[in-house]
């Protein structure tokens, strides 16, 4: 296996003859596996892992803390973040209705600097000079968490094998076969690169990175393909309090099973599926399937309770910073100051987002079919155009209509002083032609 680069590129890359004991972030599979024998043959380090639990399906903790320890690590520590997942990630994530790039609602970018952050601290915890992770040097998570990592604790190293030392998959399983270490699933090739938590799963390369064909049908391991979903619709309330979804038809829920309902009723029903051409912040543009579920009914849901108890102006300018809220998140830049700027505008504008939302569920779709609030900014006598009067006076409008459209008006007769037609050439202009 080759050798780790002889000259640090970053200040906080680990220097190779400061290793002494290293939090590996570990997960149990094969890059993780090897790196843990790695690095204990390469450095002479001690190894403490950090498996966190984000509410990924189908894991079994007690076999990847026990795997870890089998291979030398002197603790192996699980760590129970959904709760902190949920409630300072993901809410925030809700209430700034974030999509990157008009699709992806972000959930591995969430997920990294969640991870980073209790890295730091089981690092500092366990008298860790070094963190070790497994990302490469293709994708965001690598921003996300070096970002986080140095931005936390800059004193605290980092090793990437992945990415600095550029481990083949073949190279690594003739490794492990070599070393005796477990492979989970034996040897056989992943179809493809996937990584899920409980705001949702994302999958790439191989079939996908073929842009003119469809997703193949064996990607979908969440969400019910939309043809195979229930020939009958299923209708489903979301209760939100100041923005922050509490029920699911009239039932209070905490925000881990909230959103795991929400997930367990759009998958049913095929909701969530994104076929989205994303631009990596390493410049990279790659095709992600995402299978959404919560979201596709979550954010949705709570954008349309927000356009209901909000002005006209509030809609139109949030929009915008909702935009540049999910961008630094995407780009791992999550304790970025603006970022908590963004925070604390949404917290504002989501102080009346409070209210019931209706969603039908049908064949790979989540429609919005019903809204109430207290807060609502509707009033059906004055919106219906079966009655006049009130507050809004029909009377009015003609002088409205006269202000409203006046630097408009005026300009369009400056500019055709000579009476021709918006984008029209003049006569001789055809002529000269």
């Amino acid at each position: 296996m080759s050798e780790a680069p002889a000259v640090r590129i970053a200040s906080y890359q680990a220097d190779p003859e400061r290793v002494g004991r290293v939090l590996l972030l570990y997960s149990g599979g094969l890059d993780t596996s090897v790196m843990l024998h790695w690095i204990q043959e390469r450095y002479g380090a001690e190894i403490v892992t950090l498996t966190v639990d984000l509410g990924q399906p189908g894991e079994d903790w007690e076999v990847v803390v026990g795997k870890a320890r089998d291979l030398g690590a002197v603790d192996a520590i699980r760590a129970d973040a959904r709760e902190e997942f949920a409630r300072d990630y993901v809410v925030p994530a809700i209430k700034a209705n974030a999509l990157y790039g008009g699709g992806y609602p972000l959930f591995t970018a969430l997920a990294r600097p969640l991870i980073a952050k209790l890295a730091v601290e089981h690092a500092r915890a366990t008298g860790c000079d070094t963190i070790a992770h497994g990302c490469t040097g293709k994708g965001n998570d690598q921003v996300r968490i070096d970002g986080t990592i140095a931005t936390l604790d800059p004193e605290l190293g980092v090793l990437a094998p992945v990415r600095d030392w550029k481990m083949g998959r073949e190279e690594e399983i003739e490794y492990a076969r070599e070393h005796r270490i477990p492979i989970k699933g034996g040897t056989e090739v992943s179809p493809y690169s996937i990584d899920d938590n409980l705001w949702g799963r994302s999958s790439e390369g191989r079939k996908i990175e073929d842009l003119a064909e469809p997703t193949p049908d064996d990607v979908f391991q969440l969400v019910t393909r939309p043809e195979e979903a229930p020939d009958e619709p299923e209708l489903m309330r979301v209760g939100f309090e100041a923005g922050v979804p509490v029920s699911i038809d009239g039932e209070r829920l905490g925000l881990v099973e909230l959103i795991e309902r929400a997930a367990e009723l759009g998958a049913r029903h095929g909701a969530g599926i994104v076929d989205h051409i994303e631009d990596r912040i390493v410049g990279l543009k790659v095709r992600d399937i995402y299978e959404v579920p919560a979201a596709a009914i979550l954010i949705p849901a709570h954008r349309e309770l927000e356009k209901l108890v909000s002005t006209i102006h509030q809609n139109n300018f949030k929009r915008s910073l909702e935009d540049r809220w999910a961008y630094l998140c995407y780009a791992g830049l999550w304790h970025e100051p603006l970022r908590h700027d963004l925070d604390a505008y949404m917290e504002s504008a989501n102080e009346h987002v409070t209210g019931e939302v209706s969603v039908k569920l049908y064949k790979g779709n989540a429609w919005i079919v019903a809204r109430s609030s207290p807060y609502a900014l509707y009033d059906r006598t004055l919106a219906s155009f079966g009655e006049s009067g009130g507050e809004f006076s029909q009377e009015a409008s003609p002088g409205f209509i006269e202000l409203f459209t006046l630097q408009s008006r005026l300009a369009y007769r400056v500019r055709n002083r000579d009476g021709r037609v918006d984008d029209q050439p003049a006569a001789n202009e055809i002529e000269e032609d």
